[in-house]
């Protein structure tokens, strides 16, 4: 063989010996080694940091939704119970009883039965005027107490019913509110 054919073929302790012979420096741990190890650190530092950080404000986005979220259901909870209110006036005004005073205080009368015309013109039912019902009377007022030793006399009340017989009162007479436009 020739010697470049058993250079080729040495084992692992063979070259080693022979590149101790030659002045190499012996295989061990290289001082580089612990310098590429710190870049990879700080990466794994910095990945965990960023993720923290990314955590900490999903976590104060969440509680500013929830804070949210709470706040606009009080103000449902609210803005519904006022619908409720309104809907309950809207309910008492539209009952019978109160449209009939409204319509008396307003100084509309009862309409008789109805009266159709037909496609052709022809009136059917019977044309009546509708009249005002009688109003109630009013009752008079009680009579104030007699004024005993120590008291006044009780003051007079303006705008109560005068009894029969005695003189009126000077003064504009009292007209029934009537909404503008109707």
């Amino acid at each position: 063989m020739t010697t470049a054919g058993k250079v080729a073929t040495l084992t692992r302790g063979q070259a080693a010996r022979i590149g101790r012979a030659l002045g190499a420096r012996p295989a061990g741990p290289r001082p580089g080694g612990q310098a590429a190890r710190m870049p990879f650190v700080l990466l794994v530092v910095a990945l965990l940091a960023g993720g923290l950080i990314s955590l900490l404000l999903l976590n104060s986005a969440l509680n500013e939704g929830s804070f949210q979220l709470s706040r606009l259901k009080k103000e449902t909870t609210a803005l519904t119970d006022e619908e409720q209110a309104l809907q309950r006036d809207v309910d008492a005004y539209s009952a019978p009883g109160a449209l009939q005073r409204r319509a008396r205080e307003l100084g509309l009368v009862p309409g008789g039965s109805p009266v159709f015309i037909g496609p052709d013109g022809k009136v059917s039912g019977s044309v009546s005027v509708a009249e005002a019902p009688p109003s109630p009377t009013p009752t008079p007022p009680p009579a104030p107490a007699q004024a005993g030793p120590g008291r006044s006399p009780a003051p007079a009340v303006p705008n109560q019913s005068v009894p029969p017989g005695a003189p009126a009162a000077p003064g504009p007479t009292p007209q029934p509110h009537q909404p503008a436009g109707r």
